[in-house]
Formats: structure tokens, sequence, C-alpha cells
């Protein structure tokens, strides 16, 4: 049977909207097939949280793991996207059982509607997700927002939570087209030696 696949990742563009004060992205030619006589070659620029990312817990923590030293598998699971559309906040209790296997979670808040823009606000993520994950024995939580956390927090309650509990953070992800249920999914990070978050193409597959 042949797969079918949704891409649940933002394009990278040089109109994707990075976190305010970051790198912004950039793609583009330093030499053309007509200047090297036989290909095209680009260069980028980003940063490392601009469009669907990963965090990994150096990201928050000075003694967390970085990107290199991240298990694969966590990225390579059996995904359950659960529409919490219409809260400002997300607690546990919002959330359904997950079906068997299941080991990552996507939530589904729908509140990144203009991609082309930073959104001037999302949902806030109840601290107690992080223990309920724990719990039920998921791994990874994905969110279709900028952060599991909001613009102006410093002490990043939601990421210190998930830390505490061993849990890891997809951020930015596109669920307009992934219907609640089961799937597979793909978003493995590149492997930066030393890096804090690293971009991925995340994809869901039945």
């Amino acid at each position: 049977m042949e797969k079918k696949i949704i891409d649940i990742s933002m394009e990278l563009s040089n109109r994707t909207p990075q976190w305010p004060g970051d790198q912004p992205f950039y793609y583009g030619l330093t030499g053309t097939i007509e200047e090297t006589g036989s290909v095209n070659v680009g260069e980028i620029r980003t940063g490392t949280h601009l469009g669907t990312h990963i965090d990994a817990p150096f990201h928050y923590d000075n003694d967390g793991l970085t990107i290199g030293e991240m298990p694969l598998e966590v990225y390579l699971s059996t995904a359950q996207v659960m529409d919490v559309r219409g809260l400002d906040e997300i607690t546990s209790n919002d959330l359904k059982k997950p079906e068997a296997g299941v080991t990552t979670v996507l939530l589904r808040t729908g509140a990144w509607r203009d991609r082309t823009k930073f959104p001037g606000h999302w949902p806030v993520f109840d601290v107690s997700i992080a223990s309920w994950m724990k719990t039920n024995g998921i791994r990874l939580l994905g969110v279709d927002v900028p952060s599991v956390d909001q613009e102006t927090s410093k002490d990043m309650e939601m990421h210190q939570a998930m830390n505490r509990n061993g849990r890891y953070i997809l951020e930015s992800i596109i669920l307009d087209y992934a219907e609640e249920g089961v799937y597979q999914l793909a978003a493995l990070p590149l492997k930066i030696k030393g890096a804090e978050g690293s971009p991925v193409r995340a994809v869901l597959y039945t």
C-alpha cells in the first residue's frame, strides 16, 4: 500500500517569520551555472528556532543534551494528533487518553493562522501536560505555534517542566491537514554539534 504523507513543516524562505530579534532566514545563490560553468550553488543563513524545529534541552539548561546527543527514536515515532482549538489555556485535562503505542502527541491549536507573520499570542500550555506525558509514556510534544511558552516568558515554565520530566519538544508544526488520529511521525534534526536547536522536515504518514 502506498504511504499517504502529510507535510507538517513550515516552508523556509526569505518571508518565513523569525522569533523577534533572531536571525532571519536567507537563501541565495552564491554561484550560478553561468558563473561556475557547471552547477548552481547556494547558501543559507538561519536561526536554529526558525520554522518547524526541535528544542534540545541545552536550549534551556546549560547541562542539558545538545542536538547531536538527542535520542533519534523520539523523532521517528507513533504520533497522535489531538484537536484543542478554541482554548486559551491547555491543561492535561484537555487531552485525550493516548492510543496504544503512541509516544508523541501533536496539539492542533489553530492559533497561528498567517504563517508569514510571527503571531501576537497563542494558548498557554499548562505544566501539568509534562507530568501527564511521563505518566502516559509520551516522550515528544508537538505544537503548531512558535513555543510551548509565551513569547515574553523568562522563567520558561513549560520548557523547564518538560526538562524535569525528561520530555522533548517539537514546535511550529502545521496541522491544518492532519485530522485527529494516529500516524507515524518523522521529524529528524540536523546533526549540528553542540547546538541547542535544529530545523526539521516533519512529516506524518500512514
